[in-house]
């Protein structure tokens, strides 16, 4: 979904795309990228959330530094749209709306009563470049008042999409959120160059208010604007959302992996690794990935928030580490792992070299898999190809390279008593993290 999001912002005159993640998903996000190949005029990390206020405060101040006057198209990297062509002629009126001076949101024209969304109310005959006054920013609304929105044909459906030039969002947030803007200014000013990422400064952003750009300033400023579009919009905040925008079979079902479903309608399904049986189920969400597997009644699929909070309650990993974890030179995957072992799928990119290391409490033992490996091992390099392993002993100096032009796969085997990701003294990277 951030590549789709990405690739529909590929306007004609609009610049490399600027990201702004968590600094936990740069790795990910950089993949990415890679892999539709764009490059990003800067990946910016947040070293905490702060909402989207501060976000697009930091979006607007990296982007007049290149162009004062320059246009921000903000888009969250979650949406569905259906309709390219529609997105492309609403996203180029909102920028039009912008140049003019107005802070632009894109209000999806409503299709149901729906009362998960916020409304916008626009206000009086349209503008020049296609554009609304915005009368009211209202909240989500009971079923009754959304039947009423839907009918009046006034309100659209809040995207949670904005335009605007990088100076007036800037003037509006000095005048509205000073307390934002003092701590994005100061969060780039003290940012750090990492590679490819801009690191902004942690103790600055965390000064920043934790809100939202609707609350900080679309619904106090005086030069909110809306633009209606028909683009098949969905911003997919649940596994039920996913469902309503996939293509369902003659049962309505969405399997997605090996899944075998035997008199059940109405289901999405996501296998990401093992064979998964349904009988007789009806309107459930299902996930099965490698570290965890969710069953919900699809109408309640929102709130899986409420399981997040009880896993972070618990202390659970589960929460916020992903199974797959992205570095600068591929990745890695848990198998399994028990007492004094664990068990990792280590995927190194065509280039990639892991930093020189050594563990205080742990050996390795490597298997390669696929590819051609260039093993350092203290005062010995070697080459390891399919179906070879070594043996790297505890303390010992050692590196792992791919020199070759396809993906270096490899199964890791760690023993020790001690087996966290902080048993690492790296020597000498490439990626600037020897410091660490």
């Amino acid at each position: 979904m951030i590549q789709d999001t990405v690739l529909r912002a590929q306007l004609p005159g609009a610049a490399a795309p600027v990201l702004i993640c968590n600094d936990d998903h740069r790795f990910l996000v950089a993949e990415q990228m890679q892999e539709i190949a764009v490059k990003p005029s800067a990946i910016v990390l947040e070293p905490v959330a702060r909402n989207t206020a501060p976000a697009a405060a930091v979006a607007a101040l990296v982007t007049a530094e290149q162009d004062k006057e320059g246009v921000v198209l903000l888009l969250p990297s979650d949406h569905f749209v259906d309709d390219l062509a529609g997105f492309h002629r609403a996203a180029l009126a909102g920028a039009e709306a912008a140049r003019d001076g107005r802070l632009v949101t894109f209000g999806i024209t409503p299709t149901r009563a729906e009362t998960g969304y916020g409304y916008i109310k626009r206000h009086g005959a349209a503008l020049a470049n296609g554009a609304y006054d915005v009368e009211a920013f209202v909240e989500k609304p009971d079923a009754e008042k959304a039947q009423t929105y839907l009918a009046s044909g006034d309100y659209c459906w809040n995207s949670g999409m904005f335009a605007f030039r990088a100076d007036v969002f800037l003037e509006e947030l000095a005048k509205l959120q000073p307390a934002i803007l003092s701590a994005a200014k100061a969060a780039v000013a003290a940012a750090q160059r990492d590679l490819d990422f801009i690191r902004l400064d942690h103790d600055a952003f965390a000064k920043a208010p934790n809100i939202s750009i609707d609350y900080a300033v679309m619904e106090k400023t005086s030069h909110a604007a809306v633009v209606p579009c028909e683009i098949g919009w969905s911003d997919v905040g649940s596994w039920s959302a996913l469902w309503d925008v996939s293509a369902q079979d003659a049962d309505g079902n969405v399997l997605i992996g090996d899944v075998v479903a035997e008199n059940s309608t109405g289901c999405f399904v996501r296998a990401e690794r093992r064979l998964t049986a349904l009988v007789g189920a009806r309107d459930l969400a299902i996930i099965v990935t490698d570290d965890a597997v969710l069953v919900a009644d699809k109408t309640r699929s929102q709130d899986v928030k409420l399981i997040v909070d009880k896993l972070k309650a618990n202390g659970r990993g589960e929460s916020d580490t992903h199974a797959v974890v992205y570095r600068p030179w591929g990745s890695y995957q848990t198998v399994d792992a028990g007492d004094r072992f664990q068990v990792k799928h280590i995927m190194v990119k065509p280039g990639g070299r892991l930093s020189l290391q050594k563990h205080a409490k742990r050996a390795e033992h490597w298997v390669v898999v696929q590819g051609t490996a260039q093993v350092t091992c203290d005062d010995k390099v070697f080459a390891l190809k399919e179906n070879e392993s070594t043996f790297i002993p505890l303390g010992s100096t050692h590196r792992l390279e791919n020199l070759g032009t396809e993906p270096l796969r490899l199964i890791e085997v760690q023993s020790g008593s001690y087996l966290g990701e902080d048993d690492i003294v790296r020597l000498e990277d490439v990626y600037g993290r020897a410091k660490n």
